[in-house]
């Protein structure tokens, strides 16, 4: 029978595994934590990140990788970018030639800079997907109207996984520019946090709109060096979940701005999470990279420094406000 991985047992993991086994696929979700599968075989329940949702009986929980991957048609890899690397080299051993790997991750590695298809691309040849756009689990396990993207290089693939993660209420669109939309679903979070930074400060619906827009013009600059379409980053996994990410208190990154717009302490916040914010770790890895490249980015910068060198919000917003003025659009 056609099966399904899903790897990691976070929120958005499980939100998947059980929207996907609902559609009537044979899935196993692969969990970390043997707490998580104790919870879910027992109650089906994930009490740790998603306790809201009761999971289908017939989804299969492990903790085994190789029981998870064996034989599987398709990888959901739901685990943080961090983590990801050693996760993927313990289970590619397991894999079918012909498996298809879809990344539902948004960040960058923090030693090299990488993207979760650019670590993938080191270690095989399998054909690689990435799923993202705006998309809380909470919403999606409620069956709430959610549209996203899956970007993948060959149309055949991408029609045909369109049609596996599509429900009638999860829509999903095509697009052939992986790079760009994994740095669009991973600059967003670091934008994400400056936004909950400034609601934080009580800086105003102004200063929110402000930030939003110019956060997705870095975005674009960085994309830019990439080669990737322009295009991308007005869509669904660019300023669609852009816009989610920095309006909402669901999400993770927008707490912890908020948090730090409060005056608490980057690592008392990010220690009583039960889940990761990517955009902490992103924000270092995307300052370093838009250093490496020379693309201005001063808004991931100035988050990058609040978290990372402990300059006040405060003083970043100011400094922000007091940059030498210039045309909105380099290219003018």
């Amino acid at each position: 029978m056609f099966k399904i991985s899903v790897i990691g047992a976070g929120s958005w993991g499980t939100a998947l595994a059980g929207m996907m086994v609902e559609k009537g696929l044979n899935v196993t979700l692969w969990a970390f934590e043997e707490h998580v599968v104790s919870d879910i075989s027992k109650t089906r329940i994930n009490k740790t990140f998603l306790p809201e949702y009761i999971l289908p009986t017939n989804l299969h929980i492990t903790s085994n990788l190789k029981q998870a991957v064996s034989n599987s048609d398709i990888i959901l890899l739901v685990i943080p970018t961090q983590f990801s690397r050693s996760i993927i080299k313990q289970f590619l051993p397991f894999l079918k030639d012909d498996v298809i790997i879809v990344s539902a991750s948004k960040g960058l590695e923090k030693t090299t800079l990488q993207t979760q298809s650019q670590i993938l691309r080191q270690y095989t040849s399998a054909t690689i997907a990435v799923l993202s756009g705006p998309s809380f689990a909470k919403e999606v396990v409620r069956k709430l109207p959610t549209a996203v993207t899956i970007a993948v290089e060959d149309e055949a693939v991408a029609s045909r996984l369109q049609e596996i993660f599509t429900t009638d209420f999860f829509r999903v669109y095509t697009n052939n520019d992986i790079l760009g939309v994994e740095l669009g679903g991973s600059i967003k979070n670091v934008i994400a946090i400056a936004a909950g930074i400034a609601d934080g400060l009580g800086l105003g619906l102004n200063a929110r709109a402000a930030l939003i827009t110019r956060g997705l013009e870095e975005m674009c600059r960085l994309g830019a060096k990439f080669g990737a379409n322009p295009r991308t980053f007005s869509g669904l996994s660019g300023l669609g979940d852009l816009i989610l990410t920095c309006t909402a208190n669901m999400s993770r990154n927008y707490t912890v701005g908020f948090r730090l717009g409060k005056g608490e302490m980057i690592n008392d916040i990010t220690t009583s999470m039960k889940s990761v914010a990517e955009g902490v770790e992103t924000s270092l890895s995307a300052y370093e990279l838009s250093k490496k490249l020379c693309v201005e980015m001063p808004i991931v910068e100035k988050v990058y420094n609040v978290i990372y060198n402990d300059i006040s919000p405060a003083d970043a917003v100011r400094d922000l406000m007091g940059r030498n003025l210039k045309s909105e659009f380099f290219d003018d």
